[in-house]
């Protein structure tokens, strides 16, 4: 979660040792003194960095977002075509919840149960924010290519959203032998046929 190069923060060491207490402790519910225990700190050592669990939790998942969005934005800028900026987007996703099996507890929701209602939110956001920007990339391709979704953007922003997700949450129902790019070049090429098609040309 920081470049090698930099020794990470105090901060840093405790968001790690969280993630990695969610990949370990598949189904088993976080505590502070377990977390105070995996960083070799006191719990009031980590009070002075976090308030609250919640608060850690709210880290990671800012995390995810700058992480994701970061290089979505990036896959923008290098790619122009829409089915191509929508594959990099999805596996790019599916990728990141492989390579940090605790990350993807927080992206499936499961880790939050009982937690602030305000942490789920967060992940909702993520997911909508991500489906908005399928959206805009399936309504560009008529105006940069001359394509068509073949069900309306809406609904084929949300079908490749819930592909994601769905995924996602199978790799941590099955404790993370499924993984979520397991399969993922052959489904594509199925999906993406069916996604746009060229729109009529007027007289």
């Amino acid at each position: 979660m920081t470049q090698a190069s930099t020794p990470p923060s105090r901060r840093d060491q405790i968001l790690q040792a969280l993630a990695l207490m969610l990949e370990e402790d598949s189904g088993k519910r976080i505590t502070i003194a377990a977390l105070a225990r995996q960083v070799g700190v006191s719990e009031a050592a980590l009070y002075r960095h976090f308030p609250s669990k919640a608060r850690m939790y709210e880290g990671l998942i800012s995390f995810i977002e700058e992480t994701l969005f970061e290089r979505i934005n990036r896959i923008l800028d290098d790619h122009q075509e829409a089915l191509t900026r929508c594959q990099c987007i999805m596996t790019l996703v599916l990728a990141f919840a492989e390579k940090n099996p605790g990350l993807s507890r927080l992206l499936g929701g499961d880790v939050l149960t009982g937690e602030t209602a305000r942490l789920r939110q967060r992940i909702h956001q993520l997911f909508e924010r991500l489906e908005t920007q399928f959206k805009q990339i399936l309504r560009e391709a008529e105006l940069r290519e001359g394509r068509r979704p073949a069900i309306p953007a809406s609904a084929g922003a949300n079908l490749l959203t819930v592909q994601i997700e769905g995924r996602i949450a199978q790799y941590v129902r099955s404790d993370y032998r499924h993984r979520p790019t397991e399969h993922w070049e052959d489904q594509w090429a199925a999906l993406s046929s069916q996604l746009l098609r060229d729109a009529p040309v007027t007289a």
